[in-house]
C-alpha cells in the first residue's frame, strides 16, 4: 500500500513502560539512528527511583524522551508528540503531559483487568472514550512479537522481551530512520547467543514491516538533517563526555590520572567508562566507601598524578573533610558531583541543582574551592578540562557540578582535535627554592599564589604534610594567630586570583530591561524560552555562568545594566541568595524541586509576566 510521506521540522517521542521493558535501550537505539541521519538531538531518560518497583505500577514506569529536529534545539522537548505506552501504568503516568492530538501507540496486550486495576483505572481507557482527543494506535505488541518469533528456538519469555525491538522497528519505519546500526548493535550485544541475535533482528523487522503494511499508519514522516558545523560527530551523554574529558586532561597535562570512586547513582557510569582506558595512563579504584575514594585521589595528587573522585551529593558530604585537607595541603583535586534530588538518599534517579551551597560553603573552617558547572552533555567534556586546568595551575580542589539531567541526557558532539585542546602541563619543583638552599613548600608564585608541587622522594625537597596549620613559606606546623590569619586569607585570595572569562550576555535588542541568569543544566530551557519570547517580539537578555567560584569579574557590572534579574534554578534559590549577598542585586528567584528539568514553556510564561511588569 502506497504511504504518504510528510515532512516535519521537529518531533518529540517518548518511550514508556516498566523498567524491565527495555525503554532506555529502545530510546538509546532510536537516538543513535537519528544521530546517524544528522538531526540535532536532545534526550531525557527518566528512571524509576526504586531499584525494583513492582511491575505494572506507577513508581515502576521508566521512560526515554528524544527530541530531534532539522535545526538546532536546546531541550528534550516540553511535551511528546508521540507516546509509546507499553502498559496502563505508562499511559497513566505520561498522559497528563501529552498535548491534545498527540499520537499514542499502546500495547493492547497489557491492558488487562488486573493491570488496569493496579494503576486505578476503573474502565479501559482504550474503550471508554477518555482518549478521544488523541490519535490512538492500538497495537498488540507482545502477541505480534511472539507470533513473529514462533519459528525461532527461544522461550516464550525471551520472545515477549523482544517486544521493545518490535516497537523500535515500527517507530524507525514511521520516522524514516536508518536502522543498519541497530542491527549491528544487536549482533554485538547478543554475540554469545546467536539465537537471541536472530530473534531480536526478526522482531525489529517485524515491527518495520507492520508499519509498512498496516492501514493504521497511512502517513510516514521525514525530518531532514540539521545544518551543523562540518566535522565528525558522535552522540554523547554527559557522563560519557566527563569520562572522555578526564582522559583528555591526563593526555594534555602529561600526568597519570587516578580515579578514586565509590559507585553511586547517577555518577557510576564515569567509573565504568574510565576503567576501560588504562592505555591512556588511567588508574581506577573502586573504593570501599566515599571517604576512602577521596583520600586515595588526594594521595595520588600528592604523588604527582591528577587525582579525581566522582560522586553525587551524599558522597560529597562524606568527602568534605578530605576536600578540606586538600585545601590545607594546597594540592590539585577534581571532585565531580553529579547532583541528584535530596536530601539524604532522596530520589536517586531524579535531577536537582541543590548542591551549590555545599560546593561553595560545605566544609569546616574557611576552606574555599573553585566551582565549575557544565551546561549540556557535550559541554561536560570541556568543563572537566577547565576544572583540571584550575586544579593543576592553582593547586586547589575544584568541584564540578553536573546533574542527572546533563549526565544521562545526550546530544551530538563535534569531536575536537587533540591539538586544539588546552595545554595543561605544569612544572614540578625539582630543586630547593629558598635563599639559604632550603626548600620552602609554601613560597608562592606571585601571580597564581600557588605553592610548588614537589613529588615525594625528590632529593632536597623534603617537607611536612598533614592537616595542621602550616607556617608561611616553611610549611612548619604553626599555631601563631597572625600566621593563621595570613594563611586563611591567602588561600581565599588564591581562589579569587583564578583567571576566568568574563560572562557573555546574549542581548540582541536595545533597551532590554530583563536579564535571565542561569547556571548548569538550566541553559537549555532558558535558551529555548528566550528564543520563543524574542520570536514574539518580547525583548529579553540571557547570561549563563560556568564559573561559580570565583565568579566572572564583570558579573556585577552586567547585573546592574538591567532593571530585573531572574534566576531559574532547580533548588530553592541558592544562586539567587549568593547574587543578592555579593552584588546587592534584588534578583528574582524562580525555583522548582520536582526532580525534573524546567520546561521551556513554563519559563516562557513566567518571563513574559516579568517583562510586561518591568
Amino acid at each position: 500500500m502506497a504511504k504518504q510521506v510528510r515532512q516535519l521540522d521537529r518531533v518529540v517521542i517518548r518511550f514508556a513502560g516498566d523498567s524491565g521493558d527495555g525503554m532506555q535501550l529502545t530510546g538509546d537505539r532510536f537516538t543513535s539512528e537519528t544521530a546517524q541521519l544528522g538531526n540535532d538531538i536532545s534526550t531525557l531518560p527518566n528512571f524509576p527511583a526504586e531499584i525494583r518497583a513492582p511491575a505494572g505500577t506507577l513508581p515502576g514506569v521508566s521512560s526515554f524522551q528524544v527530541h530531534f529536529a532539522d535545526y538546532d534545539i536546546l531541550t528534550p522537548g516540553d511535551a511528546p508528540n508521540v507516546l509509546v505506552a507499553m502498559n496502563p501504568a505508562a499511559l497513566k503516568a505520561n498522559l497528563p503531559e501529552l498535548p491534545r492530538g498527540a499520537d499514542i501507540i499502546v500495547n493492547t496486550d497489557e491492558f488487562t483487568k488486573r493491570n488496569l486495576a493496579r494503576v486505578g483505572y476503573e474502565a479501559n481507557p482504550l474503550e471508554d472514550g477518555s482518549l478521544d482527543g488523541y490519535a490512538v494506535h492500538p497495537v498488540a505488541l507482545t502477541s505480534m512479537t511472539v507470533r513473529a518469533l514462533e519459528s525461532h528456538d527461544i522461550s516464550k519469555k525471551d520472545a515477549e522481551r523482544a517486544k521493545n525491538m518490535f516497537a523500535l522497528g515500527l517507530l524507525s519505519w514511521l520516522y524514516s530512520r536508518p536502522y543498519e546500526s541497530t542491527l549491528t548493535f544487536l549482533e554485538r550485544k547478543f554475540a554469545a547467543r546467536p539465537e537471541l541475535v536472530a530473534a531480536n533482528i526478526a522482531a525489529f523487522k517485524a515491527g518495520w514491516n507492520f508499519g509498512e503494511t498496516t492501514e493504521d499508519f497511512a502517513v510516514r514522516y521525514e525530518v531532514r538533517p540539521a545544518k551543523m558545523q562540518p566535522g565528525t560527530y558522535r552522540n554523547i551523554t554527559g557522563n560519557m563526555a566527563l569520562a572522555l574529558g578526564i582522559v583528555a586532561a591526563g593526555v594534555r597535562s602529561g600526568l597519570p590520572v587516578f580515579l578514586g570512586a565509590y559507585p553511586i547513582t547517577p555518577a557510576s557510569d564515569i567509573l565504568h567508562e574510565l576503567s576501560k582506558h588504562k592505555r591512556f595512563g588511567i588508574t581506577t579504584m573502586q573504593a570501599e566507601d566515599e571517604i576512602a575514594a577521596a583520600g586515595a585521589a588526594l594521595g595520588a595528587s600528592y604523588g604527582g598524578a591528577l587525582g579525581v573522585t566522582t560522586t553525587s551529593g551524599p558522597g560529597v558530604a562524606l568527602k568534605g573533610e578530605t576536600i578540606s585537607l586538600a585545601v590545607a595541603l594546597e594540592l590539585p583535586l577534581v571532585v565531580v558531583d553529579v547532583q541528584r534530588a535530596g536530601p539524604s538518599t532522596g530520589m536517586p534517579t531524579k535531577t536537582e541543582q541543590a548542591d551549590l551551597n555545599m560546593a561553595l560553603f560545605g566544609r569546616h573552617g574557611e576552606a574555599p574551592v573553585a566551582v565549575v558547572a557544565p551546561c549540556s552533555p557535550a559541554d561536560c567534556f570541556y568543563a572537566v578540562l577547565e576544572a583540571a586546568r584550575i586544579a593543576l595551575t592553582y593547586r586547589t580542589p575544584v568541584i564540578l557540578l553536573s546533574d542527572g539531567y546533563v549526565a544521562n541526557g545526550s546530544e551530538p558532539w563535534l569531536l575536537p582535535s587533540v591539538d586544539e585542546l588546552p595545554d595543561l602541563r605544569v612544572p614540578f619543583a625539582t630543586a630547593p627554592n629558598g635563599p639559604d638552599g632550603r626548600f620552602l613548600p609554601y613560597l608562592r608564585d606571585p601571580q597564581t599564589l600557588a605553592r610548588p608541587w614537589a613529588i615525594p622522594g625528590t632529593p632536597g625537597l623534603e617537607h611536612r604534610i598533614g592537616g595542621l596549620e602550616k607556617a608561611d613559606k616553611t610549611g612548619d606546623i604553626s599555631y601563631d594567630p597572625a600566621n593563621h590569619d595570613f594563611m586563611v586569607r591567602t588561600r581565599a585570595a588564591r581562589i579569587e586570583a583564578i583567571e576566568v572569562p568574563d560572562v557573555e550576555v546574549d542581548d540582541p535588542d536595545s533597551g532590554t530591561r530583563v536579564l535571565v541568569l542561569g547556571w548548569g543544566s538550566t541553559y537549555g530551557p532558558i535558551g529555548a524560552a528566550c528564543r520563543a519570547l524574542r520570536q514574539r517580539g518580547l525583548p529579553v537578555a540571557q547570561a549563563h555562568l560556568r564559573h561559580l567560584n570565583p565568579m566572572p569579574a564583570n558579573l556585577g557590572e552586567v547585573l546592574r545594566r538591567y532593571d530585573k534579574v531572574v534566576i531559574p534554578e532547580m533548588n530553592l534559590g541558592q544562586l539567587a541568595h549568593v547574587v543578592r549577598a555579593r552584588y546587592l542585586v534584588d534578583a528574582i528567584p524562580y525555583n522548582q524541586v520536582r526532580g525534573l528539568p524546567f520546561t521551556a514553556a513554563e519559563l516562557e510564561t513566567m518571563l513574559e509576566e516579568v517583562i510586561k511588569n518591568a
